[in-house]
């Protein structure tokens, strides 16, 4: 196995599975391009007694097909196995495993299960059969399942109702990198950049392994958005109608679900996710869950409100993609480059770092030493002032915390000042909460000593995101 980055619980997770000494049914799931078969493959040494991956949008027919082949391959027979269901291509595999010599751990790997469960193909049903009657009797068997369409995987596998309620030994979730997983990526390709330039990557491209894997380390970080979003044949320019639609059975709802949260900043309750995209009922319950399980958006309830939760679209690949590609019209193969230094790339960089920094609140609670202390966190807003992230703790105390993106360390001015002495009463007058009140900046290189500064009672800055939580 070579080294992997980051995902030290998953690979524990498979080391206790693999000798464990008992039959082991487990779920490897995530979106697509976080690293689920890299994972598996590389943890396993690509050395599994059966491994097979589903097409996506292939036939039933196809599919039993290159399955049979796949039998004949692997275990070396003379003769192609003749397969009609997929009742018989599992029980064949099942006396094809029997025909091992030995008790040692037979791993079978079944990649992009979700596309293997055609309409009308049974699948499910011959998958029932073969662990509830042969694999969960056999020590020696581990079944390791991956998909990328999260939504399949958790109502048919995980939350399953019928034969395979309860299999599921282990589950395995995979989610982006943090800014620290993405600062070992990037050294592992001996790449020099600064955290400062790391952010802004992972500001366009979230912590998804696959995607920072593609930067060319050896040129500026403009030039690999450029190359990767906006010249000809750009690969992440087509990326995200597959993304959703490997993600959602029916990605539409759950494109404009995300298109409106990537047009209103700030968020939304879900009256009016429903106002903008005419969904409603339990459709629209559905698609929220969908997308939240995937790590595409998250709520934040209102603080000490009865008000409803406001929603963020956190995916930044994908509020980069609506802020950027999706209407680019002016077909500038080097857009970044050109318009680097313009006011829609700094209002951008402000939100996107917003979003970075709610995607990495444990470093943050780490960092103001309060990971010990049992905290909630919310979002709270009015009419006249906006909070994007509210910590309250077990202490009595109320982190408010001030998310702001800047070149060099920021600079809190007269009239800065005098904002959030504002804010802060209005949220005092408006709560009425008696907890202890610490103004919190988030920021990339600290906040100025400066006349004004104090009003920054406590500070994050830029590294303190990339270091582990304690």
């Amino acid at each position: 196995m070579t080294t992997l980055i980051g995902r030290d619980s998953e690979i524990s997770q498979l080391e206790h599975c693999y000798n464990s000494g008992r039959p082991e049914f487990v779920v490897v799931y995530g979106r697509r391009r976080i690293g689920k078969t890299f994972l598996v493959r590389e943890f396993f040494d690509n050395k599994f007694a059966f491994s097979f991956v589903g097409g996506h949008n292939e036939s039933t027919q196809m599919q039993i097909q290159r399955f049979a082949y796949a039998l004949q391959e692997q275990f070396k027979q003379a003769i192609l196995p003749k397969l009609e269901t997929w009742i018989d291509a599992l029980h064949t595999l099942s006396r094809l495993l029997e025909s091992l010599p030995g008790n040692e751990r037979k791993v079978i790997f079944l990649d992009e299960m979700p596309w293997m469960d055609m309409p009308k193909s049974r699948f499910m049903t011959a998958l029932e059969i073969f662990w509830n009657s042969w694999a969960s009797a056999r020590d020696d068997i581990m079944l390791v399942a991956c998909g990328s369409a999260t939504s399949w995987v958790i109502e048919k596998i995980l939350n399953n109702v019928g034969g395979l309620y309860g299999r599921v030994t282990r589950q395995i979730y995979l989610r982006p990198f943090t800014l620290k997983e993405c600062e070992q990526l990037i050294k592992a390709k001996h790449g020099q950049w600064d955290r400062y330039q790391i952010t802004q990557a992972y500001m366009a491209l979230g912590g998804v392994p696959f995607y920072f894997d593609m930067l060319d380390v050896n040129q500026s970080l403009a030039q690999n958005i450029d190359h990767l979003f906006f010249a000809n044949g750009a690969r992440l320019a087509s990326e995200f109608e597959q993304l959703y639609a490997t993600l959602f059975k029916y990605p539409d709802n759950h494109i404009a679900v995300a298109k409106a949260l990537a047009e209103h900043p700030g968020g939304l309750t879900r009256k009016q996710i429903s106002s903008y995209t005419k969904l409603e009922g339990g459709g629209l319950t559905k698609v929220l869950n969908n997308l939240k399980k995937c790590d595409m958006i998250d709520d934040f309830n209102q603080f000490h409100s009865k008000t409803q939760a406001v929603y963020h679209l956190i995916d930044l690949y994908s509020l980069f993609y609506f802020k950027f590609v999706e209407n680019n019209n002016i077909k500038d193969q080097k857009y970044w480059t050109h318009h680097i230094n313009t006011p829609p790339i700094y209002n951008w960089q402000g939100h996107a770092f917003e979003t970075v920094a709610l995607r990495h609140i444990e470093e943050i609670k780490s960092k103001l030493g309060i990971s010990g202390v049992a905290t909630a966190c919310y979002a709270w807003h009015n009419k006249e002032a906006q909070i994007d992230l509210v910590i309250e703790r077990a202490d009595r105390v109320i982190n408010l915390c001030e998310m702001k993106f800047a070149r060099q360390q920021f600079e809190i001015t007269k009239e800065y000042a005098e904002k959030l002495r504002n804010r802060m009463g209005t949220f005092l007058s408006s709560t009425k909460t008696r907890y202890g009140i610490i103004l919190t900046f988030v920021t990339t290189f600290g906040v100025v000593k400066s006349m004004y500064g104090y009003m920054a009672q406590s500070e994050v800055t830029l590294d303190d995101l990339f270091e582990s939580p304690k």
